[in-house]
């Protein structure tokens, strides 16, 4: 582990040409075809025009040019004007709530990403858990341009969220949002400081595509559950920051993308606020995070269908493990879970999903299904990581 006990941080020096963008792996890389945003060394410049990065990739590698976006003059019609309108008053308000979470390395800057300020009189900015690596302090840009020294009171690498706290004042707090009310198509808006571009937050605009998708890692302790899918574009550097609907609520903390075998595929995944609301508001209390446990082994229950298909209509009950809530509540081997706190569970990894809401020692509502007939318990969670 590196020492980060170096106070105050040395920042780096004002530049006229800044160098190259760098991406960095993060530190716990997911696998797959997912990649988490990461971050990128500050660097690349912004003109209208063309954009041209030099991506270095690791430091052996020889510099390969591309280009990676093209600036278009919008004709704004009574068509998309209020699309237009949203996108601008949700900026002017967001903003101010996004920084820059810088990683040091002794007074070399190494990589930074994104953060949110969800609490402005204490100074907590969310960020996600690979941004910050193992640092204990890192360095926070405000949108205008203010620097301080953050300290990482905790992380959750499960949900791959952290907190890090601020002295500063006037601080602009985001106003929390739901994903609940949400459905597929509405406006989705991404604001975070992508491949390190100095000048403020970037503000990009999409949809939500979809709900409590699994992103997959390379291990199945790195997979990520209950994901918001969205279109809204976002890329290395972007990691920690916010995901907010057409009212800059946030809904939720942009975290990785859909990379393809010719790259990003344009489509992002960001952790839903109640699963962060949960998480941080336990690493603030304690330092760190625990997750509600049923203690069970179960899988995907189908259901034949009458035109000869089938459909998955919750989770099977295969084994429980000792001392499981699950079975000091009464459920048993051969039940079917059908709802959690009133929610719908048609599949192991929705199951999952649901859980991720709630901490050890929560009590909840769980309905099975047992030989035909519904069957509601109570029961409190166990603590997965004690499992």
């Amino acid at each position: 582990m590196r020492d980060h006990q170096r106070l105050p941080i040395t920042w780096p020096e004002p530049i006229e040409t800044l160098p190259p963008t760098q991406a960095l792996p993060p530190s716990k890389p997911r696998g797959g075809w997912l990649l988490p945003l990461g971050a990128g060394v500050l660097g690349a410049s912004l003109a209208m025009g063309t954009v041209l990065v030099t991506d270095l990739g690791r430091s052996s590698d020889p510099p390969v040019e591309r280009i990676t976006e093209i600036v278009r003059t919008e004709i704004v019609t009574p068509e998309n004007i209020s699309a237009s309108s949203t996108a601008a008053a949700v900026a002017l308000r967001v903003v101010p709530s996004v920084v820059t979470v810088e990683v040091f390395d002794g007074p070399a800057l190494t990589s930074s990403g994104s953060g949110v300020i969800v609490d402005a009189e204490e100074g907590y900015v969310v960020t996600n858990e690979h941004v910050i690596d193992d640092s204990t302090t890192v360095g926070i840009v405000l949108a205008d341009g203010r620097r301080y020294e953050g300290e990482v009171l905790g992380r959750d690498a499960l949900t791959d969220l952290a907190v890090v706290r601020i002295d500063a004042d006037a601080l602009v707090e985001i106003e929390r949002g739901s994903t609940d009310g949400l459905a597929v198509g509405d406006v989705a808006i991404a604001i975070g400081n992508p491949l390190g571009l100095r000048g403020g937050p970037t503000v990009t605009v999409g949809v939500v595509s979809a709900f409590d998708r699994l992103v997959e890692g390379s291990t199945a302790e790195q997979d990520l559950y209950g994901m918001v899918q969205t279109d809204a574009p976002f890329t290395s550097g972007s990691s920690g920051g916010a995901l907010v609907d057409s009212l800059g609520r946030l809904i939720g903390i942009t975290t990785a993308v859909g990379v393809g075998e010719l790259g990003p595929e344009g489509l992002g995944f960001a952790t839903p606020v109640e699963v962060m609301n949960r998480v941080t508001a336990e690493i603030i209390a304690t330092g760190s995070s625990g997750h509600g446990f049923l203690g069970i082994l179960g899988t995907t229950q189908l259901a034949a269908q009458p035109d000869g298909g089938q459909a998955p209509i919750g989770v099977l009950v295969s084994e429980l493990l000792e001392g499981s809530s699950a079975g000091i509540s009464g459920i048993e081997a051969g039940d079917v879970i059908t709802t959690v706190d009133g929610r719908l569970v048609t599949t192991m990894e929705g199951l999952v999903s649901k859980l991720r809401r709630f901490g050890p020692g929560d009590s909840v509502d769980v309905e099975v299904q047992r030989d035909g007939s519904p069957l509601r318990v109570r029961l409190e969670l166990g603590d997965r990581i004690n499992q």
